[in-house]
């Protein structure tokens, strides 16, 4: 009877470590990877009270409205692939129709450091050229002040640039910033020219202003090497020249509101040569030996001095704003 009870209880747990071993065991939950989509696109549109291009307006002092189209990829974190599309209006001497932008580049980041490298086209279609002493169109069109012989502009004023750029961001509050910029034959005047300039942004902490707020002051200065024009515009050697600008802005969510001086080391004539300013008025103080010929065609531009921009932007990325 003994044998028995003991032959049943060893079937039974046989059976028992059996029945254990052919349960199915619930596997582990295994989270699945994060996938994040490496494309985004950055857009925007602002309204300015002027624009103004490296201290000279572009828009006769008058207001401009502009908007931007930029596709991004990020190769990983600390890389992005970019290209954009954008335009501007404006107000220029030869009337063109708008101001477009075609760029592309690359953004490496290495720590606080953030470069920028690339190509940027200035389109300015449907120009008008005038020099009434080149035959053809520019003849027929005549000198945009017809009193004077200096102002003469070309058809096209489209160029090409080079550039790189380099923010040093120190903390949360401090950004530094240098760029360098090469233009193989700048506003179509026959030359190469070369910009440097330095910028500074200082942030106001975030517990200055409510939820949703942010301040900033920030500041430019920067100087131009330009050269010596082709025949057109009579082989003048074109000023060298500075410029700055100071700001303040106030950010909320994705709009800026912005408040800027302007200013640059070049005197109305000096202005009136680079430009051909078709507001352009005479002043014998104006005249530039070597750059706007005899002392009658010393006209003077206001398109380089002082000036103050209030703008309105809104900078969105889909990524951020919209997902």
């Amino acid at each position: 009877m003994k044998k028995i009870a003991l032959a049943t209880i060893a079937a039974l747990g046989l059976t028992g470590s059996a029945l254990a071993a052919d349960m199915p065991v619930k596997a582990p939950k295994i989270a699945a990877p994060v996938v994040t989509n490496p494309w985004d696109i950055a857009f925007g549109a602002g309204v300015y009270s002027n624009y103004i291009f490296r201290g000279i307006s572009q828009s006769n002092n008058g207001p401009s409205v502009n908007a931007y189209f930029e596709p991004r990829y990020n190769v990983n974190p600390n890389l992005q692939l970019y290209a954009g599309l954008g335009g501007w209006s404006i107000d220029f001497s030869n009337r063109p129709t708008a101001e477009i932008d075609i760029y592309g580049g690359i953004r490496p980041t290495f720590g606080p450091v953030a470069f920028d490298f690339g190509v940027w086209y200035y389109y300015y279609p449907k120009g008008e050229c005038y020099n009434a002493a080149v035959p053809g169109e520019c003849a027929l069109n005549g000198n945009i002040l017809p009193n004077t012989a200096n102002n003469v502009i070309k058809k096209d004023l489209s160029f090409l640039e080079y550039f790189a750029k380099a923010t040093w961001t120190v903390n949360d509050n401090i950004a530094v910033g240098a760029g360098y910029f090469y233009d193989d034959n700048w506003l179509n005047f026959g030359f190469d020219a070369q910009y440097v300039s330095g910028n500074l942004k200082l942030t106001a902490p975030s517990n200055w202003l409510p939820t949703g707020f942010g301040l900033y002051a920030s500041g430019e200065f920067g100087h131009y090497f330009l050269g010596r024009t082709d025949a057109f515009y009579g082989n003048i050697r074109l000023p060298d020249y500075n410029t700055w600008n100071v700001g303040l802005a106030l950010t909320w969510n994705v709009f800026t509101v912005d408040v800027r001086y302007y200013d640059t080391d070049l005197s109305q004539g000096e202005c009136n040569a680079i430009t051909s300013d078709f507001n352009a008025t005479f002043d014998p103080g104006a005249f530039v030996p070597g750059v706007n010929g005899a002392l009658g065609n010393a006209y003077g531009s206001k398109w380089c001095g002082q000036a103050y921009v209030v703008s309105l932007k809104a900078d969105l990325t889909y990524g951020s704003n919209l997902k």
